[in-house]
């Protein structure tokens, strides 16, 4: 399998394609996977997330904290946790300040984050995310792209979600000691 830098034109194709969220996240890099045919499998990709605040959470600078945005994959690939685990090492190699991933598993989509389960990620719990109507195609939509497109969602009908469940990959000593102390038996 073959990780390498991923085209702004293969993100966009993966993620309408292959994510069931069917957006292209913005402010984001990543990796088009290859299997051993060196077909093209899609990509995983990382960046700054929805929480502007996400660094802050852990007491860290903004960009020491990156979280896994999308694995957008089309099936191919001979082992999603090994294309994984190859790009986060890539992602060690080349983002040297980095000390922390955060992803999560939609309970929407009914994921309870197996992918992170194999790759040795750290279960913390779940977060409530927080969803308004779109009032100018009536669709359900993260508050923070709803509030990028308009300036503010003052006034905005608000959506009870169901909770996405939160995992940790420490990068560094330090982080590994704070998962290991805030960790949470697997979802099963």
């Amino acid at each position: 399998m073959i990780l390498k830098k991923a085209s702004y034109k293969a993100i966009k194709y993966a993620c309408l394609k292959f994510h069931y969220a069917k957006s292209v996240p913005v402010n984001v890099f990543g990796y088009s996977v290859f299997n051993k045919k060196k077909e093209w499998c899609g990509v995983i990709l990382y960046g700054r997330g929805a929480n502007n605040n996400l660094a802050k959470s852990f007491n860290q600078p903004q960009g020491s904290i990156i979280e896994l945005v999308r694995m957008a994959l089309n099936g191919k690939q001979e082992s999603t946790s090994k294309a994984m685990s190859i790009s986060i090492k890539i992602l060690k190699k080349y983002v040297p300040l980095a000390k922390l991933i955060v992803s999560y598993s939609d309970m929407k989509q009914n994921h309870k984050g197996i992918i992170y389960q194999a790759c040795n990620f750290f279960y913390v719990g779940s977060i409530i995310a927080e969803s308004a109507i779109d009032p100018e195609d009536g669709k359900v939509k993260h508050t923070r792209i709803l509030h990028s497109k308009y300036g503010s969602i003052k006034g905005f009908k608000r959506v009870k979600d169901k909770p996405k469940h939160k995992y940790l990959y420490p990068l560094t000593k330090d982080m590994r000691v704070l998962c290991n102390n805030i960790k949470k038996e697997y979802v099963k």
